[in-house]
């Protein structure tokens, strides 16, 4: 990781991560996660240990949230605590087994950002961080942004995506099973099903990790 400057405004610095930062970096927190767990790593990853993940890093994880007001394709926000850990809310319209691979998804996301993000709220933020009293508020996660890392030129929301495709698709795992799939198979629903993830979102890892 390394630190640029930010074409947004939203701070002086961001933290720029390369692609295969990202993906040992979610592999690395979700291989972590199951060992305590399970005492073994298996995908996929069950929506009950994603969500127990999610509340080990945050101060709180609302499951219900209405987020109305935060406008119609609004379905996750992360709200940081300088110093502390951040909240976070997934829209309740998510709460339905139809839409479980997208609640899976935004949690994934708003998990990425936890991850990622939170050392942009140090308890007391150095002077060229923000060189203002004032912070950025709540991350508010965008229906189109949650699966589609390049979807969007914000580099928070890019990074985030990116994150939770690769922890509930990791690098390692995926290669694994794509490789001992027939060669005519339909790689994309054998991802989706391994994975437990929507036929979109596997097209989309599947790009970034190539044919190999």
């Amino acid at each position: 990781m390394r630190w640029v400057r930010d074409p947004t405004g939203r701070f002086p610095q961001r933290p720029h991560f390369e692609a295969e930062e990202l993906d040992a970096r979610a592999e690395q927190c979700v291989e972590a996660f199951l060992q305590r767990r399970r005492g073994q790593v298996a995908y996929p990853l069950t929506t009950n240990d994603l969500v127990a993940l999610v509340e080990s890093r945050t101060a709180d994880l609302d499951l219900y949230a209405d987020l109305t007001d935060e406008g119609s394709d609004v379905e996750g926000v992360t709200y940081f605590a300088p110093g502390g850990k951040p909240a976070v809310q997934v829209s309740r319209t998510l709460d339905d087994a139809r839409r479980e691979t997208r609640q899976r998804m935004t949690l994934a996301h708003e998990l990425g950002h936890v991850d990622l993000h939170n050392a942009l709220w140090p308890a007391e933020p150095p002077a060229e961080l923000f060189p203002d009293p004032a912070r950025p508020g709540p991350v508010r996660c965008l229906r189109r942004a949650i699966e589609r890392p390049g979807s969007t030129a914000d580099w928070m929301e890019w990074q985030a995506a990116y994150f939770a495709s690769a922890l509930l698709m990791p690098q390692r795992a995926c290669r694994t099973v794509l490789a001992t799939a027939p060669a005519d198979t339909d790689r994309e629903a054998v991802a989706a099903t391994a994975f437990h993830v929507s036929r979109a979102a596997a097209h989309v890892r599947l790009i970034y990790l190539g044919p190999n």
